[in-house]
């Protein structure tokens, strides 16, 4: 079963909030509600989220404070943020919220299926960096395996095969996934995320190339980042 992202919604008003969750509700993921900027830092504490929308206006700490003390954090600094407010000040205050580290600022009222789409994006590449991490765990425990019992080299090789199946099919994802969000002239930011994780996926192809008892050994994986 492939386990659900993670989105977190911050706003003060639970009727705002009860809006974003049924705007969202189509994408089958799970949603984390937060009131104020200390409950979503908090929430941010113990679980890992795709993207998360965040209310400029709120009493307290208010959505710039809030983005702040998460772009500090090295937990949750590369989380995307997308900034909404009811509210506009004109392109200063636009750019207050980019330099906050938000990746959109939507005023409201917005389109629906806009931000829906929006959101999925961030999702979905969420889900590609989770199988990276996966595979990337998996062929470092192959690698533990095969430094302990060199002899198996037949079976080392099928589980060399089997690991790069596997890659080979995240690869294609990525591949259509960056092919998609370049044809449609998707956000900038979710641009950069892509080509981040192919960069990624570069890496740990490389790695198991390394591994082929044809071109290398395992001594000369690179190291991963």
């Amino acid at each position: 079963m492939v386990q659900k992202a993670k989105i977190l919604l911050v706003d003060d008003r639970p009727e705002n909030l009860l809006a974003l969750e049924a705007i969202l509700s189509a994408l089958d993921q799970t949603l984390v509600r937060a009131s104020s900027g200390e409950e979503a830092l908090k929430a941010l504490l113990t679980d890992d989220f795709a993207v998360i929308l965040l209310d400029v206006q709120m009493p307290g700490m208010d959505g710039f404070e809030t983005a702040a003390h998460i772009k500090r954090r090295e937990r949750t600094r590369d989380i995307p943020i997308i900034f909404l407010t009811a509210i506009n000040h004109g392109p200063h205050h636009t750019f207050r919220g980019y330099a906050a580290g938000a990746v959109d600022y939507i005023s409201k009222p917005f389109d629906p299926w806009v931000l829906r789409a929006k959101v999925s994006v961030f999702v979905e590449l969420y889900m590609k960096n989770c199988q990276l991490r996966e595979q990337a765990s998996l062929l470092r425990l192959q690698l533990e395996g095969s430094e302990k019992d060199a002899g198996e080299s037949k079976e080392s090789a099928g589980l060399l095969a089997e690991l790069s199946a596997r890659l080979a099919a995240v690869e294609e994802q990525a591949e259509a996934l960056t092919k998609q969000l370049n044809d449609e002239s998707t956000d900038a930011a979710a641009v950069a995320t892509a080509a981040h994780l192919e960069r990624k996926l570069t890496g740990l192809r490389r790695a198991l190339d390394a591994l082929d008892p044809g071109t290398g050994s395992a001594s000369s994986v690179p190291s991963q980042n």
